[in-house]
């Protein structure tokens, strides 16, 4: 039987001690910020038009997002644990991931606000080639008639920076 490079990876043992209940949640902790300070410097980024800028970021947010991911997964898995060994550290980490909630909302918004926006641009610009490259037509009446739907001008985007 042959093993798949994406199959899971065996769960991490259980946590048994206090120092690693710790050693977890503030790992969490620490992926977290820096997770968050990537968000914020991409929010930042692509409010001011440095799409560029921000799209370098991916590689980093990703491998920030995977640690935050498996983390996570490690957290939930020892739960009933760390609600004995760190009550008060696990407390933090839960207001500590409402702000983090937060601050991606509000990535997101910033992000689907410049998709709209180029979007909206993009047809605005093929819609401008269209007009400029449509026959003008008169219909049966001699008045100037509606390209027909066939007549559309296809509009090519360049995604090199």
């Amino acid at each position: 039987m042959s093993t798949n490079a994406n199959s899971a990876k065996p769960a991490a043992p259980p946590i048994q001690s206090r120092a690693e209940a710790e050693n977890l949640v503030r790992h969490l902790l620490a992926a977290m910020d820096a997770l968050v300070a990537t968000v914020e410097q991409e929010t930042t980024l692509v409010r001011s038009g440095k799409l560029k800028e921000a799209v370098a970021l991916e590689a980093t947010k990703s491998e920030l997002a995977r640690l935050y991911a498996a983390d996570t997964a490690q957290v939930k898995a020892n739960l009933p644990v760390l609600s004995i060994q760190v009550p008060d550290l696990l407390a933090a980490l839960r207001q500590h991931h409402d702000t983090f909630n937060a601050l991606l909302q509000i990535n997101l918004t910033v992000l689907a606000t410049a998709h709209a926006v180029s979007e909206g641009l993009i047809r605005g610009a093929h819609g401008e080639v269209a007009r400029k490259n449509a026959p003008q037509t008169y219909g049966s009446s001699g008045r100037p008639a509606a390209p027909s739907k066939g007549a559309a001008t296809p509009v090519s985007v360049s995604r090199t920076l």
